[in-house]
Formats: structure tokens, C-alpha cells, sequence
């Protein structure tokens, strides 16, 4: 049975009807066409916005105590503080990684979430406990959600030993990105540490991204030495730095020329712009300058911190809120962050709401895009494969 979207506002071509034959998008018909035939599934998309199905491209999966009991959060100031803390918890709280992945899935396939990074810990008080129940959940999701996986060393790789070795392992077991920290803060050894990452990204031909939550010069300093080893090995449109907040400081001219590096070694740009944060990458300026810069949630009711909800369409709300935006246009560009540039840093195929794309979008209860980052509405309608798996916030599979 083909499914026709009638009346739906389309970003890019207005007011259509929407033909999904099989699990791919068929044709966009901007007149009124009568689809009079009843093997046809109609859906009346007169007051909906179509979206295409949204990407979180930073998230801790294996972190959230959600629907848990509240988790009280007295945890000191400082990163390392958060790090320790958490370590010690989750053994502590004998958390089940496998039922908590599995509600975080189910939340995002409700709200439209259908693609995800997600940094799994890797470390050497837990090992990879973590990592195989995050495995065990997107196999059985896999026909429904996109998971990569970056294998995290969240208290770091160099300052630990035997860190990198479970690194190792768990790029072997299935994780599909090599990740780092702060290889100066956290690590105490940014030649160390990058030269590290790099060499298990080359054994295992995996693509890299690394936390660099480093302020001012400091994350200008390591932020350089991984543009120079990006272009040394040839791993172009293959690294990722996600928070960057180096990015915002006021220092414009370090800033500019550290900007032109990494649109020299097309490196992704991923940040998450929470209200706390001093600085920011500039998202509008970064895009107009050709670099690849998208969104994520980050934290969603952890250890780390108590908000969260899982919804990139309300991360689309706090991405304009800290950017400034206010018309229109540039709310957009926090749509396209949480889309089709997340979309590039997953390497997702056959990606959007155009003819000839697969059918994954989300149809959400409004007038404009603008409108529906401003109210995020509960009232959406989710595709996925071309059959709607969720609406109104109910799950239906």
C-alpha cells in the first residue's frame, strides 16, 4: 500500500502532496492532484510541517537514569569532579545499560529521533560492560534506528592505563567511532593523546571524534595539533570535535584562522549549545563559511546533569536562544544543524524529504518551521521506512 500525504507544508516546495511508495519517497506533486484510488493510504497533512526524520548527533546513551527514581544530583564543580562521581555511581546504582538504552531508543523514536552518535564510556573500572549492552540494543533496533557508536575513554586515555587497549577491543567488538577528550586538560599529554586516537583509527579504519571542551588558547592549542594530523594522514571529512567552545572565544584573530584550518581539513564541528555555557561555537557564521556544523543533546538526565528531554526539535529552541536568532531564516539554520548536517557527520545514504530519498520524516503540527521549533509540538506523526511508527507521542510498534 503507497501512503499519500496530502496538503503538507514542505520546506522547500511549499504547500504539496507527498507520494511514499515502499520505504522510499516517490514523487512531490505541488498541484492538486485527485489520488482517487484505494489501495492509497491518505494522510491529511493540512496543518503539519514535514521535517526530515531528525539526528542527534552527540548523545551519551549508556549515561541516562531516565524513568528511574531521581537521581540527586550533589556532584562538585569541576569536569573531574562529574567524571569520578559518575564512575563511582553507576556501580553503585547497578544500573541495567540494556533497559536504560532501550527506553532512551524508544523515547527518540516517539519524538522523530531516528538517527544518533552516541559516545559509549570506555574505561578501565567498568571496561566494556556498557559497550555490549549498547550493542545488544541496536541490534534490536536496528531496522528502526541509526545508531553509531563512538567508543568513549571518558576519564581519559593516556592518564589511565590500560584505557587504550579496552579502546582496542571495543572498535573490534562494533563501536564505530574512535573517541578522545581533552588531550591536554584531561590527559596531560596532547601529543600523546592525539597520536593515540589517530593510530587506532588507522588499525581500524574508523572515523574519529573528540570532546575538546578546552577554553580559549588551550583548545586552540590541541584543536591545531588535530587539524595538522588530520591533513598529515589524509583523514579529511573523517574527524569531528564535538563542543569546541575554543570556537567562541573573543579572541577573533586566534579564532578566524583556526576557523579557515578547519574548513581546510573539513573537519565536522558538533556542539549542543546549553544555556550554561560561557562560549559557543558562532553556528550561522561557521555555516556561511562552508563548515559542517551540527547539533545534539548531550546529556539527557544523567549523572552529568538533570535536564534532557531527548528532543532535537526542542535542542533546535535552545540552538537559536543561544545563537541569538530571532527571524525566521536563522531559526532555520538550527533545523538544518539537527538534519541534514548531522546527517553528514553519520554518513547517513539517501538522507532528506526530496523524490528518491528513503522515507524517514516527521510530519509536526504547525504553520511554519519556525513555529514548530518555537512551541515544539507534541503532535507529530513519525516515518519511518515509509510506515509511521509513532504519533502523538504514542510508540506504536
Amino acid at each position: 500500500m503507497n501512503t499519500i500525504i496530502k496538503n503538507v507544508l514542505h520546506p522547500t516546495y511549499g504547500r504539496v502532496n507527498v507520494l511514499v511508495e515502499g520505504d522510499k519517497i516517490k514523487s512531490i506533486i505541488s498541484d492538486n492532484t485527485n489520488y482517487l484510488d484505494q489501495s492509497n493510504e491518505y494522510i491529511d497533512g493540512e496543518n503539519y510541517v514535514m521535517f526530515p526524520s531528525f539526528v542527534d548527533s552527540h548523545a551519551h546513551i549508556d549515561k541516562t537514569v531516565y524513568g528511574l527514581d531521581w537521581f540527586c544530583n550533589d556532584v562538585g564543580a569541576e569536569r573531574i569532579d562529574r567524571i569520578i562521581n559518575e564512575r563511582d555511581q553507576r556501580s553503585k546504582l547497578n544500573i541495567n545499560y540494556f533497559e536504560q538504552v532501550v527506553r532512551y531508543i524508544e523515547l527518540s523514536l516517539k519524538l522523530g529521533v531516528l538517527h544518533m552518535r552516541s559516545h559509549v564510556d570506555i574505561d578501565t573500572q567498568h571496561k566494556l560492560k556498557g559497550l555490549e549492552q549498547v550493542l545488544k540494543a541496536r541490534e534490536k533496533y536496528k531496522d528502526l534506528f541509526d545508531l553509531q557508536i563512538v567508543a568513549f575513554p571518558q576519564s581519559g586515555l593516556m592518564v589511565r592505563p590500560g584505557t587504550y587497549e579496552l579502546m582496542d577491543e571495543a572498535l573490534s567488538m562494533g563501536a564505530d567511532v574512535v573517541g578522545g577528550i581533552d588531550p591536554a586538560w584531561i590527559d596531560r599529554d596532547p601529543k600523546g593523546s592525539i597520536d593515540a586516537i589517530f593510530k587506532l583509527a588507522e588499525k581500524h579504519n574508523k572515523p574519529i571524534d573528540i570532546h575538546i571542551h578546552e577554553a580559549a588558547e588551550l583548545g586552540a592549542f590541541d584543536l591545531e595539533l588535530i587539524i595538522e594530523k588530520t591533513i598529515a594522514l589524509g583523514m579529511q571529512g573523517k574527524v569531528a570535535i564535538s563542543h569546541a567552545f575554543c570556537l567562541g572565544m573573543p579572541n577573533q584573530k586566534v579564532t578566524q584562522s583556526l576557523k579557515e584550518k578547519i574548513k581546510e581539513a573539513n573537519i565536522h564541528i558538533i556542539s549542543c549549545y546549553q544555556a550554561y555555557l560561557p562560549a559557543v561555537p558562532p553556528l550561522k557564521e561557521l555555516m556561511e563559511m562552508g563548515i559542517n556544523i551540527a547539533g545534539g543533546n548531550d546529556d539527557m538526565r544523567d549523572m552529568w546533569s538533570p535536564y534532557g528531554t531527548g528532543d532535537i526539535l526542542e535542542r533546535m529552541q535552545f540552538i537559536s536562544m543561544k545563537n541569538g536568532f530571532r527571524r525566521d531564516a536563522d531559526l532555520e539554520l538550527s533545523m538544518t544543524a539537527c538534519t541534514y548536517n548531522g546527517a553528514k557527520v553519520l554518513g547517513l545514504d539517501n538522507y532528506g524529504i526530496d523524490e528518491r530519498c528513503n522515507a524517514n520524516f516527521v510530519l509536526v503540527k504547525g504553520r511554519t518551521i519556525s513555529e514548530c521549533i518555537v512551541s515544539c509540538p507534541t503532535d507529530r506523526i513519525v516515518f519511518r521506512n515509509g510506515k509511521v511508527i509513532s504519533q502523538n507521542g504514542r510508540y506504536l510498534l
